[in-house]
């Protein structure tokens, strides 16, 4: 599944494309499992609608949409938000009209500038749906209460903050770097490279970690994933980013997927368990 980098890449790539443009037009396939809101209901908001901005708020991709009129910004007001979550095996393409349809479309918006924004997803694990705006009272210009996601941002949390979210749960620290409500957007390769670069065991109960440790880890995990945001995130599935191109973080995983391999560091052969139902990958040397 898609992380944070590599969400972040696919969000920032297509507002590179399609920030300002139009929607003329949507199609939705028949397939109803990528629809949380009713295709219909998204055909009728999004049609004539401005893409003010488009970004990443833990692994979902937020379209901000504005009145079809005038040339728009991105402080223009934003009257709906288009949100896309890529699943398993989602894309979200800015494409060309002439581009080949690839199998599995489940979404084409065209555009204005002749562009087209597609959602592909084989596996059909990926979602769609619409958030709705609603006015905040008492707050100057207009507010409005867009979407927020699950859980804390890693990239902007404080090291204060992010110690108060661990120093008292009673699961493996790797359960707890995957807990959505707590962090959004770590998922297995990221929290399995953090730890590595924190020297930090992945079973060992996220309460028992001294503020230290915990502070090694929140330096560890923002390092990690501005580096792999700087590589287009890491491709070892399906993931490509908005123009199909493969993301190079893979090369530098130090842990992730390199079962039995040595370790980079010491040369310990990287070991495999499974915490929680997932894969995680550890070296038994540099980490305790």
């Amino acid at each position: 599944m898609p992380e944070l980098p590599e969400v972040e890449t696919v969000a920032a790539g297509v507002h590179a494309k399609v920030a300002g443009d139009v929607i003329q037009s949507v199609w939705f396939s028949s397939q109803r499992e990528p629809f949380k809101t009713p295709a219909t209901e998204m055909e009728t908001v999004l049609a004539g609608r401005r893409i003010l901005r488009v970004h990443r708020i833990g692994k979902h991709i937020v379209c901000d949409l504005g009145s079809g009129k005038g040339r728009g910004s991105a402080h223009a007001h934003v009257e709906a938000q288009w949100i896309v979550h890529l699943g398993m095996t989602g894309r979200l393409l800015a494409c060309s009209p002439d581009d080949p349809v690839a199998p599995h479309t489940h979404a084409v918006l065209e555009l204005a500038s002749g562009r087209e924004l597609r959602f592909v997803d084989p596996r059909r694990f990926g979602r769609l749906s619409l958030h709705p705006i609603k006015s905040v009272k008492g707050e100057e210009g207009g507010a409005s209460s867009g979407f927020h996601g699950t859980g804390q941002e890693p990239l902007s949390i404080s090291p204060e903050a992010f110690a108060s979210l661990f120093h008292s749960r009673r699961t493996p620290i790797k359960a707890a770097l995957l807990n959505q409500k707590l962090l959004q957007g770590v998922g297995n390769i990221y929290a399995d490279e953090s730890l590595f670069h924190a020297a930090i065991r992945p079973r060992r109960l996220a309460c028992r970690l001294t503020r230290a440790e915990l502070g090694r880890l929140h330096s560890s995990l923002v390092k990690v994933l501005r580096e792999a945001i700087a590589q287009g995130g890491s491709s070892v599935s399906d993931y490509v980013d908005a123009n199909g191109a493969r993301g190079f973080f893979q090369l530098q995983h130090h842990v992730y997927l390199r079962t039995g391999k040595p370790c980079f560091v010491c040369g310990t052969p990287i070991r495999r368990i499974l915490i929680g139902g997932r894969g995680t990958h550890y070296c038994p040397a540099c980490q305790s």
